[in-house]
């Protein structure tokens, strides 16, 4: 005798039989930070995919950087819930070692006395403790590969302090992509760059997604934004006012008019 299956079982096969969805890299819902009695955040939601470059745009004093800074646990959440590969993220800056995040900083926050190479090694040594002389070894050729990804293997010995700024920006972008991270923060990478070298950051942000590094950045340079993100985040006053891809957000009026740095798409 045939055995017709019921809906109930038609479904929890259909549903067993879907693919599951993978959490995204990162997911921020409502955060709202306060300091004293200024909203610095309010209600800020948005999600960033695995291999996914969303940028976060919006006037001076948006909120942008507030929104790394929470992630990153720098500063205390009023309210709302963000997490890291479906795990809540750290409430303190201690909690992101070993769970694959980097950061970069507006201030790039190199030690001007070190090598380019010795600075790259700092998260290295950092993550691995003091180690053995194979440990070191690894991680020479480690940071060593890095900096020859980004075009300045040459300069490993060479001071901080003796570089031009495009090229000390690289060292901070090659300090961050030195640990393999599985989320990457990028804080004003662009500024101060000219064209030739936004280019090249371009180029480098691609492969980086492109790789499986989900890329959470902070950018003025309009059209670099407009080139490399996937989907764009606008922040005014603290709230999200639009997100998008790039040609939604740029035919956004209310982005246009918080927002005059974008034009509004013919």
């Amino acid at each position: 005798m045939n055995h017709t299956p019921s809906d109930a079982e038609q479904t929890s096969t259909a549903a067993s039989a879907a693919p599951s969805v993978p959490e995204p890299r990162l997911r921020v819902d409502g955060l709202t930070v306060r300091f004293g009695g200024l909203t610095a955040l309010d209600d800020v939601s948005f999600e960033v995919g695995r291999g996914e470059v969303v940028a976060l745009i919006g006037p001076n004093g948006a909120g942008k950087t507030t929104v790394f800074n929470a992630i990153s646990g720098l500063v205390r959440r009023a309210a709302g819930d963000m997490r890291i590969d479906g795990a809540p993220a750290p409430a303190r800056p201690t909690g992101l070692v070993g769970r694959r995040v980097a950061r970069t900083l507006q201030g790039l926050g190199l030690f001007d006395s070190m090598s380019v190479l010795e600075n790259v090694l700092v998260p290295l040594e950092a993550r691995s403790g003091a180690g053995g002389r194979g440990r070191r070894g690894d991680a020479a050729e480690q940071a060593s590969g890095c900096l020859g990804r980004l075009g300045i293997a040459h300069l490993a010995a060479v001071p901080v302090a003796a570089l031009p700024y495009p090229e000390r920006k690289r060292v901070a972008l090659a300090r961050a992509l030195v640990t393999d991270p599985d989320l990457l923060l990028l804080d004003e990478p662009a500024g101060g760059l000219g064209e030739e070298d936004i280019d090249t950051l371009a180029e480098v942000v691609r492969e980086v997604a492109a790789s499986g590094c989900s890329v959470l950045l902070v950018e003025h340079h309009v059209d670099f934004v407009m080139g490399v993100a996937d989907r764009i985040v606008v922040l005014d006053f603290g709230r999200v006012i639009a997100c998008g891809t790039p040609d939604e957000v740029r035919a956004d009026p209310r982005v246009e008019e918080a927002y005059l740095g974008i034009e509004p798409a013919a």
